[in-house]
């Protein structure tokens, strides 16, 4: 058996599976965030620990005696501080953070950064938030010892090594993404050394193995191997298979993601498409991520005081876009606008715009944004010529089809299973227990495709046309 740990912002995931890859059990813990100022986003890390010992108390009833692998998938670029007794010094903060967009310009200016790392210094990347902590708490930095992202704390707590891997590690600032290593230079424009960053690892590579009081607690044998895993994005693509060159996923999760694997490292930062290391050896991929996709569609089923599922469900077939124009900005965006300032808005509200038309808004915009991203990754020659859909949004078929017809692409949709990050952390703790490779990340059956509708398609054409123009109108507002 194999164990995938996947932090969410909103929960921890684990899932079971067997040698075949079938899944035996999942279990989850909600986990909640903290907000105490405008644009902060906090979580305290011993909740992860916490966690994490629910799942694992969950799991156990199944026997894991036969686990030979752990896994581990999380989200990106959350600073975790230690001292040097790996202490916390303070709450992660977290990767839709954005206090530090001052010090992330700052450090943009410098051309040293996008030409290591391959990408923009964004606001919710970790490199600008030490900065940050140094600027207005000076106690905390003076102590910092180690920083690691939030599912290598976990780590720690599993094997007591501080290790990390690639696909984590490019959306720090601090690594040279060519490479695959840390970069000396960019951790001293920061006032830091490779001794505050952990060990470095591949993601299907061990990191070490885990502690022998927590493996006779839950049951499992001596020297259980940790892989290196996954950030939560290439876990995912790990988990849906797309580990090859031409595959490419969306993610309609709290964040929108669209994924795209590569043979070969291709940055282009002025286009803020992400570049980072996959999970994989010699394997790269860029993303395009927008910061609010079911999580602008959730605020809209608060504010209007039902549920999204609803929502999504009394929309019936596809239809062309109206007057009405939704902006998912609720705390700034990535992709292509690296703005944290950016707010989102409703445009063109008229006398006819009703509750489904205001649901079919929001989720219009949510697309065209994916769109916006669909146009970066086409900038640095990505091309895509179908998209696997994953995440909770995907139980919309209003949505898919929306997607499709904007984006001119087919959707698949795999057969009923989660092939999210705690799936491909799974896979990566069988590959670094046994040996294997990319070859055991398939692709997953489907069990349908949505096509775009060419009825339509003029229509969201104009909608999106629409929608950029609305963008170009309130990206400056304050």
């Amino acid at each position: 058996m194999y164990i995938g740990l996947d932090l969410g912002t909103s929960g921890l995931k684990g899932i079971l599976i067997g040698e075949d890859q079938s899944v035996l059990a999942e279990a989850t813990a909600p986990l909640t965030v903290q907000r105490p100022h405008e644009g902060w986003s906090e979580q305290a890390p011993s909740d992860w620990i916490s966690a994490a010992e629910a799942v694992l108390d969950q799991l156990s009833t199944k026997g894991l005696g036969p686990v030979r692998g752990i896994g581990l998938s999380g989200h990106m670029h959350g600073a975790t501080l230690l001292d040097a007794g790996d202490e916390v010094l303070r709450p992660c903060i977290l990767w839709n953070d954005t206090r530090s967009h001052e010090e992330a310009a700052e450090l943009d200016g410098d051309p040293m950064f996008r030409r290591l790392t391959g990408n923009i210094v964004f606001p919710g990347f970790t490199a600008p938030k030490l900065i940050w902590v140094r600027h207005h708490e000076p106690q905390v930095w003076d102590r910092v010892a180690k920083v690691l992202l939030p599912k290598d704390y976990l780590r720690l707590w599993l094997t007591g090594d501080h290790v990390g891997e690639m696909s984590d590690a490019a959306g720090t600032s601090w690594l040279d993404t060519g490479k695959r290593d840390w970069s000396d230079d960019l951790l001293s424009a920061t006032g830091l050394s490779r001794d505050h960053m952990p060990r470095l690892v591949e993601g299907s590579q061990a990191s070490g193995t885990l502690r022998e009081a927590l493996a006779a607690r839950w049951g499992l044998p001596k020297g259980v191997v940790i892989a290196g895993g996954g950030g939560d994005n290439a876990a995912s693509g790990v988990g849906v298979g797309v580990v090859r060159a031409g595959e490419a996923f969306v993610s309609l999760g709290t964040s929108g993601v669209l994924f795209a694997a590569n043979d070969g490292y291709q940055p282009d930062p002025a286009t803020a498409v992400h570049t980072f290391c996959h999970a994989l050896p010699n394997t790269w991929h860029q993303m395009g991520v927008i910061l609010a996709a079911t999580d602008a569609l959730n605020w809209y089923a608060r504010l209007v005081g039902t549920d999204a599922a609803k929502l999504t469900g009394e929309l019936g077939p596809l239809q062309a876009p109206g007057k009405t124009v939704f902006l998912p900005y609720l705390g700034g965006e990535r992709t292509p606008l690296n703005s944290a300032t950016v707010r989102g808005a409703f445009i063109g509200l008229e006398h006819a715009t009703d509750r489904q038309s205001a649901t079919r808004a929001v989720l219009e915009g949510v697309t065209y944004a994916i769109r916006d991203s669909r146009d970066a990754l086409a900038a640095t020659g990505t091309k895509l010529e179908h998209l696997l859909a994953v995440g909770g949004g995907s139980r919309s078929d209003y949505w898919l089809r929306a997607i499709a017809t904007a984006l001119d692409c087919p959707v698949q949709l795999p057969v009923a299973g989660d092939f999210g990050g705690a799936f491909g952390a799974a896979r990566l703790g069988l590959m670094a227990a046994t040996g294997a490779g990319a070859e055991i990340a398939t692709l997953p059956k489907i069990a349908r495709v949505i096509d775009p509708d060419p009825t339509l398609k003029d229509a969201f054409d104009a909608g999106h046309a629409r929608f950029r123009s609305a963008q170009s109108a309130i990206k400056d507002l304050k």
